[in-house]
């Protein structure tokens, strides 16, 4: 190895000469291969729901991490969700931190109001929908460093059937007065 001259090569130091290595900063687009997948959409209760009473929404996301190789390099890529945004089907929809809880989990009873719950206001048929908004960083060893940007990944669709429900007040019941109107 020859001796290096400091004013001709300017990495020169002590006679040897240095290399400098620049990490190239990862896009989201450089990270699609490491991306969840999609996580379902669940409804409470199960695909049906009443005019003005609301129905719950569901999206389990959660963090996501996956190792392999980004630029001749090992890596461990992190998917986090940021928020979740739920499309209801009749031109509403709703953001939120997180994607929400179970009825059951939440101790409520069936028709109770959530954070991702919505009530629609007319009878039909609607297609549900949610996109989980990540944001990515990513470890060469050296420490995380975030991705610039965010990564959306949408649910399945879902149809929901909504129908109105009319009651009456009777005096008694068809067990009590089997005569009675609507007995």
């Amino acid at each position: 190895m020859a001796p290096c001259d400091r004013v001709v090569d300017p990495l020169c130091r002590n006679g040897i000469v240095y290399t400098v290595e620049v990490q190239r900063q990862p896009t989201l687009s450089d990270l699609a291969s490491f991306a969840p997948a999609s996580v379902p959409l669940l409804d409470e209760p199960d695909g049906v729901g009443i005019v003005g009473m609301p129905m719950n929404f569901v999206v389990d996301a959660r963090p996501h991490e996956q190792t392999g190789t980004l630029f001749d390099r090992p890596v461990t890529v992190r998917f986090a969700p940021l928020s979740v945004v739920f499309t209801y089907g009749d031109g509403s929809s709703r953001s939120a931190g997180d994607g929400g809880s179970t009825w059951t989990a939440l101790g409520l009873a069936q028709f109770s109001a959530t954070p991702t719950s919505h009530a629609y206001g007319a009878r039909g048929t609607y297609t549900a929908s949610a996109t989980v908004r990540y944001g990515a960083a990513v470890n060469f060893g050296g420490g995380w460093v975030a991705v610039p940007g965010v990564l959306e990944i949408p649910t399945g669709a879902m149809s929901i059937q909504v129908f109105e429900v009319r009651t009456a007040l009777v005096d008694k019941t068809c067990l009590e007065s089997p005569r009675g109107p609507g007995c």
